[in-house]
Formats: structure tokens, C-alpha cells, sequence
């Protein structure tokens, strides 16, 4: 396991949704320091060719688009989840029209997106919930419903085939409320981790509290689990990332407001041994973030955007924090050509004699994307 790619010049977002159909990762929406949230726009999309590492910043509706009913507004906060090659984009807010529950689909082979009619028991609007594919199904849990002015601890379930919603009637202990966790799909269980709640829940104060207990809610008998775990656990945090390998969980990153903890580390969930060990990863990974995207495609897990704390006092935009256009690469299975090419960087070796396929990948895995946006755009 090795970290082989670090690239600057990606899109700059926060509070992003991604899913990979394919080769490609698509990046809907999020937030950047700088933007004006007041103002309503059609939601951006940005694709990665995860062959070269490019970015492709994909055509935006315009206010003149007959169409653009059909565009979800600019936001932070949702959830995406990847079916039969489209994404499905659920939740999220901005600062203007607040928070949303209507359901919208990309469809990348037609550029083209679809304002879903959905019925059923439609969740109320939120942000900071999570959301799985389980099957032909989408299962969201948590967040913070706007309307309610609480966190949620409700699962919610829609049919993707019928868009029919339904609210569950569920056995056990549910994961207590919450938002910015994870919820990961393994067989037919959702995981839970992480996510900040409050001792006051379901309602938000200042007290916040960050869980490290692991859940998992079975699809099939509509009931909540708390099992018992072994290993190095890893600290209670929020907008970590979470993916699935070989039917482990891994999570990534996050922070903890408690301890005003940015994390970099990452650790490995075995739900047949219900055993938690921290990961050894080779090479030169991310700076410590929250509310990054990561997607799996194949062997590779891409991590992109987010934020962090400012080292450079006059790059400080807010909060000391400033947002990242960066992406890293972690390689679960490199290859001995790959691991050769990350030497031949790290050492700065001489490439002139160097195959121009393999030269051409080295430029790949070393040259910038040129596509971040400005930390002081506005309008």
C-alpha cells in the first residue's frame, strides 16, 4: 500500500460529493472560500480521468437554459451515491435557498441532468447526512434536518428503480443522532462511524460529542447492531472519508473540534473479526483535512479537496483554515513499474533514456491540472 501521486490544481472544494462510474470520478458541487454563497447557481461538475489525473471542468447550465429546472442549485453538504452509470445527488444547502430534499440524477453518457418526481415518505430537507447503495436501493441516515432544527437518527431508504421513499421501521438501538459521519455499504449492512452529536440530541448546542463506536443497521432485517471491537481504535471525528476494499472499511482523515484535531492517518475496519487496526501506508500522503472526497476505482483510492489548517499565516482565508485543490493517490497493489516511477521522481533521476510511454506517465503523475479556482472569486 503506497501513496504515488501528489498533484496541486485541482478544483478547490469543501463539503463536496463524488462517486466513480467507471475509469472517471465526478465531483458535484461543494463549497469554496471566496464564493458567494447568496447567489443561486446550477451546480458544477468536475471529472477526473483518474488514467491521466486530469480534471475537466464539465459545461455548466446557464440562467438562459430551458433546462435548467432540471439543474440542482450550487451546494455543500449532500451526499452522491453511483447506479446503473449515473449518479444520484440527494440533501445539501447553500446560503440562500437553505436546505433541499428533492432528488436529482447526472447521467454522464448524455451530459445531461433530471429533476427526479419521487414518492412516498420523502425525508425532510437536510445536510451533513450520509448516504449508501445497498442493491438497487439508496439508504440515507442523519444529518441535520433544517425544518426540524435538530439532528436526525432516522433511516431513511429509496428505491432507485421506482424512486419511492420509504422511512424505516427499525429493530435495536439506532446510532445515536448526528451529522458529517460516514455510512458504508458491506454486503447488505450500512456502517456507521464517526460524525458529531450532542449531549443535548437530537438538538444542537455547544457541547458537542464525537462517537468511536462502530454500527451497522442490516438491510435485511431492519435492525441496528452495536458490536463489540477489538484493536487500535481510531479517535471519534467528523467529514473523515470512508471506503470499502476487499470487504474491509477503511477511514481516512477528519477532525475533532474537542481536541481542534485535523487527522491524516487511517485505519482498517474487519467486520468478520469486528477488529479495528491502524494502517501503515508507505510514501508521502495528505496533510491532515475534513470534508474531502475519496472514491475507489480499482486498486486506487483518490482523495481530493477539503480543508485544513493554514501553515502560511498570509494564506489564511478563514477561520485559519484554508481550502485545498489537491489530489493524492494511494495504490493498494502497485506494481513494480509504478513503485520504479515513484523513485524515479523522488530522486530526480534523469528520464531522457526512458521509454516515451513510460516518460509520458511520469509527466502525468507530476504535473499540475491548472484547474483550482481563485480563493478570492466572488459573484
Amino acid at each position: 500500500m503506497h501513496w504515488t501521486v501528489h498533484l496541486e490544481g485541482g478544483p478547490r472544494r469543501v463539503n463536496h460529493a463524488a462517486v466513480a462510474i467507471g475509469d472517471k470520478i465526478y465531483s458535484f458541487g461543494g463549497y469554496c472560500t471566496g464564493i458567494n454563497y447568496e447567489v443561486t447557481r446550477p451546480m458544477d461538475i468536475h471529472m477526473l480521468h483518474t488514467a491521466s489525473y486530469r480534471w475537466v471542468l464539465l459545461t455548466i447550465s446557464n440562467r438562459e437554459d430551458p433546462d435548467l429546472d432540471q439543474v440542482p442549485y450550487q451546494r455543500y453538504g449532500h451526499t452522491a451515491v453511483a447506479y446503473n452509470n449515473c449518479a444520484y445527488i440527494w440533501g445539501g444547502r447553500n446560503d440562500k435557498e437553505g436546505s433541499c430534499n428533492v432528488l436529482y440524477c447526472y447521467n454522464p453518457s448524455e451530459k445531461r441532468w433530471t429533476r427526479l418526481k419521487t414518492s412516498g415518505q420523502i425525508p425532510g430537507e437536510r445536510d451533513g447526512h450520509s448516504a449508501c447503495r445497498i442493491g438497487h436501493k439508496m439508504y440515507v441516515f442523519g444529518g441535520y434536518e433544517e425544518v426540524l432544527d435538530k439532528f436526525s437518527r432516522d433511516v431513511h431508504c429509496l428505491d432507485l428503480e421506482t424512486h419511492r421513499w420509504k422511512k424505516l421501521s427499525v429493530t435495536g438501538t439506532p446510532a445515536t443522532w448526528r451529522d458529517f459521519h460516514s455510512a458504508t455499504g458491506i454486503g447488505t449492512r450500512m456502517y456507521i462511524f464517526g460524525g458529531r452529536g450532542d449531549s443535548l440530541a437530537p438538538y444542537h448546542s455547544t457541547q458537542e460529542i464525537y462517537c468511536n463506536r462502530i454500527h451497522f443497521f442490516d438491510t435485511v432485517s431492519l435492525t441496528w447492531h452495536t458490536p463489540c471491537t477489538t484493536g487500535v481504535i481510531p479517535r471519534g471525528r467528523r467529514s473523515h472519508s470512508a471506503f470499502v476494499y476487499k470487504d474491509n472499511l477503511f477511514v481516512f482523515g477528519g477532525y475533532n473540534s474537542l481536541t481542534d484535531q485535523h487527522f491524516s492517518d487511517m485505519y482498517k475496519y474487519d467486520p468478520e473479526k469486528s477488529h479495528w487496526s491502524k494502517v501503515r501506508v508507505h510514501g508521502c500522503g495528505p496533510c491532515p483535512r475534513r470534508r474531502q472526497c475519496c472514491c475507489l476505482v480499482d486498486d486506487r483510492v483518490f482523495v481530493f479537496g477539503g480543508t485544513s489548517p493554514c501553515t502560511v499565516k498570509s494564506q489564511c482565508v478563514e477561520f485559519n483554515l484554508i481550502d485545498l485543490s489537491d489530489l493524492h493517490v494511494l495504490d493498494f497493489s502497485p506494481s513494480l513499474k509504478t513503485l520504479c516511477m515513484v523513485n524515479a521522481v523522488r530522486l530526480n533521476l534523469d528520464r531522457t533514456y526512458l521509454p516515451s510511454d513510460i516518460r509520458w506517465e511520469i509527466t502525468a503523475m507530476t504535473s499540475n491540472s491548472n484547474i483550482s479556482r481563485s480563493l478570492t472569486t466572488s459573484g
